[in-house]
């Protein structure tokens, strides 16, 4: 709404900051963290007295994890609030980006939301049917890619780009919704099998939302694509805002989940900021460079697929356990060893993927 001020420039030339992508990014980032420190301990609250014994914990899990029972879930609440609130206030509205991946965060966001409901209830492992999930999901995102298809301009909105060349465009035609579908449902998931440690999500999901950022912001941009030698998508550059917002709230969200977490994220906002990451990549056009920036989420999932195909196939596992940084922590390191750790493995896999910007 903010982003209006800029028309009255002309009798007032401060509003013009307003017209500046950079700038309501940085407003968006401020406000959704203020928002998530200023209502998170009230929503913390809240959650605490109606979930009574909070998120039921893995009963073959590691067993320094049966030390957090009681402790509430659905935490994405929190950034879905201050992300939303944010992109809402800083963001161009007219911009039909925006408004896509809005709606799939929040659709993500609630079909988390009712999963964690039903296993907070019910006090199971058990929650929403996985089947009937993906169907919803990519439902959802089947969607958001045909809108963001008939968006651009053909042939190019339904093409899928490479990394590393400059000229390499593969026209999906109407195949393109699937794929895209694809890419949003997998980071969705991705993220949500990450999500098992205090601060192990959120930190590489500020980072690669903080490295998408950057992307949309150049591949917006005329002059920069160009200098970069990246392909163009106009109206891309707003998407920079919801980012920015999402690093925001995860700033304020990590202060109350750093361990020992007051509460967990949940599906509620594992879901949801996997949802928006991958439809961030599906608009840009780089959905391969989501694979290298979210490796870690790629590497988390693969475990979990490896350890199940194994099993099933020989009756063998090929981890200790699954997901993988369980792995780990059945190999011996601590809690917040897997976390920096993974972080660390989060900035290189970061950079790895910022560096296809350039070498083409």
């Amino acid at each position: 709404m903010l982003y209006y001020l800029a028309e009255l420039g002309g009798q007032l030339s401060a509003l013009n900051v307003f017209r500046y992508l950079t700038f309501r990014t940085g407003g968006a980032l401020i406000t959704a963290a203020l928002i998530v420190f200023l209502f998170g301990p009230g929503i913390i609250r809240g959650l605490r007295l109606r979930q009574g014994k909070g998120q039921p914990i893995r009963s073959d899990g590691p067993q320094t994890h049966f030390k957090k029972a009681g402790t509430p879930t659905m935490g994405g609440l929190m950034i879905l609030v201050g992300s939303i609130s944010a992109t809402l206030l800083w963001a161009n509205l007219t911009n039909i980006y925006v408004w896509v991946v809005l709606a799939v965060t929040f659709l993500f966001g609630a079909i988390g939301f009712y999963d964690d409901y039903l296993k907070v209830s019910a006090n199971s492992e058990k929650g929403f049917s996985g089947k009937a999930r993906l169907v919803l999901e990519f439902i959802i995102a089947i969607t958001a890619c045909y809108v963001i298809m008939r968006a651009g301009k053909a042939p190019f909105s339904s093409s899928l780009t490479f990394p590393f060349f400059k000229s390499l465009v593969i026209d999906l035609g109407l195949f393109f919704v699937v794929f895209g579908g694809v890419v949003i449902v997998g980071a969705g998931n991705a993220v949500n099998l990450t999500d098992g440690l205090d601060g192990l999500a959120i930190v590489p999901v500020m980072i690669a939302s903080a490295s998408f950022g950057l992307i949309a912001y150049l591949s917006g941009n005329a002059v920069f694509a160009q200098y970069l030698q990246i392909h163009f998508v106009l109206g891309t550059g707003e998407l920079a805002v919801i980012c920015g917002a999402i690093i925001g709230a995860g700033l304020g969200f990590l202060w109350f989940n750093a361990p020992p977490a007051a509460i967990f994220m949940g599906d509620t906002g594992s879901l949801a900021l996997g949802g928006m990451l991958g439809t961030v990549a599906v608009a840009t056009k780089h959905e391969i460079v989501l694979g290298i920036i979210g490796g870690l989420f790629v590497l988390e999932a693969m475990s979990v697929i490896i350890q199940v195909a194994s099993f099933k196939l020989t009756g063998k596992r090929v981890f200790k356990m699954a997901p993988i940084h369980h792995h780990f922590e059945q190999l011996g390191w601590t809690e917040s060893q897997v976390v920096i750790r993974f972080w660390i493995i989060s900035v290189i896999l970061a950079l790895l993927g910022l560096a296809t910007l350039k070498l083409r």
